[in-house]
């Protein structure tokens, strides 16, 4: 059993569909009586992976067991391949055989791959069975877990298959992510700094000063956490269905997915790398177009770096297609309008906004330069 610290609520206010993201230490020993007021019978289906299953599907059940909630789970394969055509349909057919009803509730318990998977398949489950996110990354717990996009990949590019389906409640344990590798740790990071980036500079700045002992320090850990949530839960309920505001939390995702792809959705590189080093470009472009001052870039790799994070493409191992290759890649991107480009551009730190007026020409020269 983790010590169990007092949680941080934060509330996600979208009417008849709001819900609560709490975020603390323990909340997987305590998932039973956080889960037991939403359910109708006292029973649910956890869908995880391998990984997460391994180190903590035992605990989570043994949580639910002492509230006398029965539950049932799926363990598929851990990797973002999972996120694909065969496994949404083994998720579903397995939730149906469990005689899954939509007054029922579903539990995604993993990282980004499995809420998104998860989420996809209670979204089309009977037409909509609700869901309850237990994210176990850093990853998931900032971004993925919140907000309501669910979904899977196609070859032609990431997320491009989805549907928009909130849940009903966010369960974010922070003493998870000590089980992380490094590297895992790191990578989710890349959406932290990423909130910093687009719209809160005073944020950023307190990660230049905390960021390196978040990994130690579960105080610091739950600040950042809660703060990231809080800035995400805000703009989705501003602009739940991406029409506007939420495009912005796609800082560096254009370039981020592009690379992902290139990299086969391997482990050459992972979702919070790309987004790092498409954060680190997408600055480097707006400095490039005379938007912001030479310095934010600077700051921006200068954290990266300091964090031993990846934030350039010559730090992604192995060969990567040629720019016209990744440009091309860029245009399968969910946010092309009308067939334009469109790019999370900044006027400095902070000070993130949409555009589809992109040089050609500057484009390339920052890829070019970024090998």
């Amino acid at each position: 059993m983790t010590s169990h610290s007092d949680p941080v609520t934060v509330h996600v206010p979208l009417g008849a569909r709001a819900y609560d993201v709490r975020i603390g230490t323990g909340l997987i020993d305590h998932a039973g009586a956080e889960i037991a007021p939403l359910l109708r019978r006292p029973r649910v289906a956890i869908v995880t992976d391998e990984t997460v299953a391994g180190l903590h599907l035992k605990r989570l059940q043994a949580a639910l067991a002492a509230q006398g909630i029965g539950s049932e789970a799926l363990v598929l394969p851990a990797g973002e391949a999972t996120k694909s055509w065969p496994h949404l349909t083994t998720c579903v057919e397995w939730l149906l055989e469990q005689r899954v009803e939509r007054r029922d509730v579903v539990v995604a318990f993993g990282g980004g791959v499995i809420g998104d998977l998860v989420g996809f398949a209670a979204a089309i489950l009977r037409r909509g069975v609700r869901f309850v996110q237990i994210p176990t990354t850093l990853l998931a717990q900032v971004d993925s877990s919140v907000g309501g996009k669910t979904g899977i990949n196609s070859p032609h590019g990431k997320n491009l298959i989805g549907a928009f389906h909130q849940p009903s409640l966010v369960l974010a344990d922070i003493a998870v992510l000590d089980t992380l590798t490094p590297r895992d740790f790191l990578a989710g990071y890349g959406e932290v700094a990423k909130y910093g980036l687009l719209g809160d500079a005073a944020f950023f700045e307190w990660l230049e000063v905390n960021a390196p002992r978040l990994r130690d320090d579960k105080a610091l850990r739950q600040h950042a956490v809660a703060h990231s949530v809080a800035m995400k839960a805000g703009i989705v309920t501003r602009d739940e269905t991406e029409q506007g505001e939420r495009a912005l939390l796609n800082l560096g995702h254009t370039f981020g997915h592009a690379l992902e792809s290139a990299t086969g959705y391997s482990s050459r590189l992972l979702h919070g790398e790309g987004v790092a080093i498409g954060c680190a470009l997408a600055f480097d472009l707006s400095a490039r177009m005379g938007l912001c001052s030479q310095e934010a870039p600077s700051r921006v790799l200068a954290h990266l770096r300091e964090m031993g994070m990846p934030a350039a493409l010559r730090d992604i191992p192995g060969e990567l297609p040629d720019d016209a290759a990744l440009i091309m890649l860029m245009e399968q991107d969910k946010k092309v309008v009308d067939g334009q480009l469109r790019f999370v551009l900044a006027r400095g730190i902070g000070e993130a906004f949409v555009s589809d007026d992109v040089q050609p020409d500057v484009l390339a020269a920052v890829l070019r330069d970024a090998r």
